[in-house]
């Protein structure tokens, strides 16, 4: 097997201020943009965020459309929906507003609009779907996000429920990244606590995936440069920005959600989210996440605090980081240093720590994060028991594009173990 020999970093432009939403409009007049279609959520459209982008668009007499009927945890159904409402009229750029459920939207339907496949699964995340390349350019995207969390703002990857499959796939390519991502701390101003816990920890299971998956250097090389993909494998560039972004969890996360109140806390977690995204866009997720798509997807009747109460939901963040205390016991031998400084960048103190005791570090580094954050105890908080443990593992195994950069090999059998010793932790 011939290796990967090297990495690209992609990422979309950022910027970053308080009240820097009302740029959006002239940003879209400066591309010549004349039919935007603005993506959000019904919760969100009736908020004041909605409004600030809809009256820069105006100011800058720009003809528009709003979908806000992005399901939070989108389904294939719901991304349909989205790009059916694309095709109704000539747009020629797109503005999401929302967190990562909408962002990841307004990707799918800029592609699925401007390059309608023959299948749905096409572009899908093999071995679900096809895996086929992005055919060209897209057209403009603006990413607005109104949470702290998924990074999907800098991102080329957008992640939905397969409904038949009652687990989470997506699409991953460099082109799906949005054109610049405006993070305004205004936006998440009315987070609820527990919705800013769960996109506060996605943003720090980002940034330990990130830096602790397989290095690119040990991934096989693609048979064409143009094939290589977004997750690629830990990597020089990947790991600063993820070991800052852990830094700032650890200074912030606990500050933002104590007092929402708090701009500098708040400020900070959305940029680190954005940090997060840098790293992980290019480098990739793991287990954590590849273990969180069957939860989510499998869902029966938990509803969590502070999301929408219209159906059953385990919340992205909250189902990456049930699974990821038990992931990281499993994963700390396959590089033991780097679960090791990734836990010290948390603020564990690791003076004297063995290699061997990295993943054991690293679980209760995160479960005492949980606990702060009053996090569900393990997944048979959320409804799931050890007779769920086959059905969960047939969800996580085709997850390949992040299992496989995994910096241990797992299997079915690794699987099982790892989802019995996520049920309780304490």
């Amino acid at each position: 097997m011939e290796y990967e020999y090297a990495f690209e970093m992609a990422a979309s432009n950022i910027r970053f201020g308080l009240g820097a939403t009302q740029e959006v409009g002239m940003d879209l007049s400066e591309l010549g943009a004349k039919q935007v279609l603005v993506v959000t959520d019904p919760g969100l459209r009736k908020t004041p965020v909605v409004d600030r982008v809809v009256t820069s668009l105006k100011e800058q007499n720009i003809a528009h459309s709003v979908f806000d009927q992005v399901r939070v945890e989108p389904t294939d159904g719901s991304m349909m929906e989205a790009i059916d409402f694309a095709k109704t009229e000539p747009f020629d750029s797109f503005v999401a507003v929302g967190g990562g459920s909408t962002i990841d939207t307004a990707k799918m339907a800029n592609l699925y609009s401007t390059y309608p496949p023959d299948d749905f699964l096409d572009y899908v995340n093999p071995p679900i779907g096809k895996g086929l390349p992005v055919p060209g350019a897209l057209k403009p995207l603006f990413a607005l996000p109104t949470t702290a969390g998924t990074g999907s703002e800098t991102t080329g990857v957008a992640i939905f429920d397969l409904e038949k499959m009652r687990a989470k796939t997506g699409v991953a390519h460099r082109r799906l990244k949005p054109t610049l991502g405006i993070i305004d701390p205004e936006n998440t101003a009315t987070l609820p606590p527990m919705v800013a816990a769960a996109t506060g920890l996605d943003v720090l299971t980002h940034a330990v995936e990130s830096y602790t998956a397989l290095p690119f250097t040990k991934r096989p090389r693609p048979e064409h440069p143009i094939l290589r993909p977004a997750y690629q494998g830990s990597n020089p560039i990947s790991d600063i920005w993820a070991l800052e972004a852990m830094r700032m969890v650890a200074k912030y996360l606990i500050r933002e959600f104590e007092n929402p109140g708090d701009e500098e806390a708040r400020s900070m977690m959305a940029l680190a989210a954005s940090f997060a995204g840098v790293g992980f866009g290019n480098a990739g997720v793991t287990l954590p996440h590849g273990m969180s798509y069957p939860v989510s997807g499998m869902v029966r009747e938990y509803q969590a605090e502070g999301y929408p109460q219209d159906h059953p939901m385990v919340p992205h963040g909250i189902a990456v980081v049930l699974n990821a205390p038990a992931a990281f016991r499993f994963t700390g031998p396959g590089c033991p240093e780097r679960h090791l400084i990734a836990a010290e960048a948390l603020g564990a103190d690791i003076t004297g720590a063995k290699p061997e005791d990295a993943g054991n570090i690293m679980a209760d580094t995160i479960i005492g994060f949980m606990k702060q954050l009053r996090i569900p105890n393990g997944l048979n908080a959320v409804g799931y028991t050890v007779d769920d443990i086959p059905q969960l593992v047939e969800g996580a195994l085709p997850q390949h594009r992040v299992i496989k950069i995994a910096p241990r090999t797992v299997g079915a059998e690794d699987l099982n173990e790892i989802f019995a010793d996520a049920m309780r932790y304490w």
